[in-house]
């Protein structure tokens, strides 16, 4: 059994949901379609997810969202036109929001329904379109189905015991269509998982169902090496494993959602990236574990945003639980590390941006001033993080030098480096306007 799961791209109008269902109907092992909310059409459209967003805050705001949802049905029944499908879908939206807003529930349960509407509506009309080719296909409520998640609007983690319900759907002989992005609490409240969640329900149900390979269909032949929009024509990832995978999408790779393959990855099942306007081409597979490569390096991704708090102390290494006391610091502002590069007498503690508002600056320096006595303290902004990825990266000598030899002659200064004892990444810190320039002499270095 297969697991496909189509994104935004791939279900953006009915062109594309006619290739969806070829995609289908070309594999009899396709048994369970996960899909997102429609996508955008062309490169100024808006996604349907943000039009129900705009809807939200329009509605919250007490202005007049009848436009809004207007434009939304507007794109619901161009589809179901053009596929030749009955309309009553367009009602049952125009229902459904109206019954949101209605609601007695809270503003962050209202936002989390209507967010879900796009996903909920397209694998409706999907399973009509599959039905009037004459084929056996049903949509399946997340409820249904078995998806139980934590009371977390908008950040839903799914519950352990969800595998065993979603593992029934092995015994049905239809073509059962899910939507993606969103799953319900005991009590049966509407939650949606972190945005990109899409990826994330496909990956829970593949795990459930312990399908024998997660397909995910995008619109990309593959994942590269290299953001296509810094290098021309970089080399694609034919194969990676799921921990490279992971650092990449840390970094900056939008393939995925950082934390969307993490059921999959624990049940061990197969992950292949493949492309809707292609899909008979090789993609990019995930795997557990693979075969030494020539090249260890497998992936090179950069991501802006950082901020850098630094701290210094003479005879820091002996006062006990210094670093304990500085992260308590930050845990008590609700500020997650991403790295903490240190030395004998200093620390610094790696943060994205969006973390760090002014006012929990303000408190973070004069807390760390007044607790822990600093010789120095210092913000350092505008920071980028670029990361070079390969499990082989452990046996091989010289990866490091070939790297620092690469930012000199890209004739950039290293802020930062770090690399983990697992040695699957290696970390640089750089000024953010250094970014194009570093990753364009690191692919040169390792790949040309």
């Amino acid at each position: 059994m297969k697991v496909a799961k189509f994104g935004g791209s791939s279900v953006a109008n009915a062109e594309q949901l006619q290739k969806v269902a070829n995609i289908i109907q070309d594999d009899q092992e396709r048994k369970v379609i996960v899909v997102s909310a429609p996508g955008k059409r062309f490169s100024d459209d808006v996604k349907v997810t943000d039009l129900l967003i705009e809807l939200g805050e329009t509605y919250f705001n007490k202005q007049d969202y009848k436009s809004k949802l207007q434009t939304i049905l507007d794109r619901f029944q161009e589809i179901t036109t053009e596929l030749k499908i009955s309309d009553k879908i367009i009602q049952e939206i125009k229902d459904g929001v109206e019954g949101i807003l209605a609601s007695e529930e809270s503003d962050a349960l209202k936002m989390d329904a209507l967010k879900a509407t796009g996903e909920d509506s397209l694998a409706k009309v999907l399973s009509a379109y599959l039905q009037s080719l004459g084929l056996k296909a049903t949509y399946l409520n997340p409820q249904e189905a078995g998806i139980l998640v934590s009371d977390n609007p908008g950040s839903a983690q799914i519950l352990d015991e969800s595998y065993d319900q979603l593992y029934k759907l092995r015994e049905r002989d239809e073509i059962v269509v899910i939507p993606g992005f969103f799953g319900y609490t005991k009590d049966g409240k509407l939650i949606t998982f972190s945005r990109g969640g899409s990826d994330i329900t496909g990956s829970i149900v593949a795990a459930g169902v312990k399908a024998d390979l997660y397909e995910n269909f995008t619109d990309v032949d593959s994942v590269y090496c290299v953001n296509p929009m810094i290098v021309d024509n970089p080399k694609e990832i034919t194969s990676l494993t799921y921990k490279e995978m992971r650092e990449l999408s840390y970094a900056g790779f939008s393939v995925f959602h950082d934390e969307a393959l993490i059921p999959a990855f624990k049940a061990d099942i197969p992950v292949c990236i493949k492309n809707t306007n292609n899909p008979h081409g090789i993609g990019t597979i995930i795997v557990s574990k693979k075969e030494p490569q020539p090249n260890p390096v497998v992936g090179i991704a950069s991501d802006t945003g950082f901020i850098s708090i630094y701290v210094s102390k003479y005879l820091m290494n002996r006062e006990l639980g210094f670093g304990r006391k500085l992260l308590t610091i930050l845990e008590d502002e609700d500020i997650s590390f991403e790295h903490t590069p240190s030395g004998i007498d200093d620390i610094s503690v790696i943060i994205r941006g969006s973390g760090l508002t002014k006012e929990k600056e303000e408190r973070v320096i004069a807390r760390i001033k007044d607790e822990l006595d600093p010789d120095t303290v210092s913000v350092d902004r505008n920071l980028a993080l670029i990361m070079v990825v390969g499990e082989g990266m452990d046996s091989t000598v010289g990866l490091a030098d070939k790297a620092t030899h690469a930012f000199t002659k890209a004739n950039v200064n290293i802020e930062m480096m770090n690399q983990g004892s697992s040695e699957v990444s290696m970390m640089f810190g750089i000024k953010a306007d250094k970014v194009n320039e570093s990753v364009k002499a690191l692919y040169n270095t390792f790949f040309e």
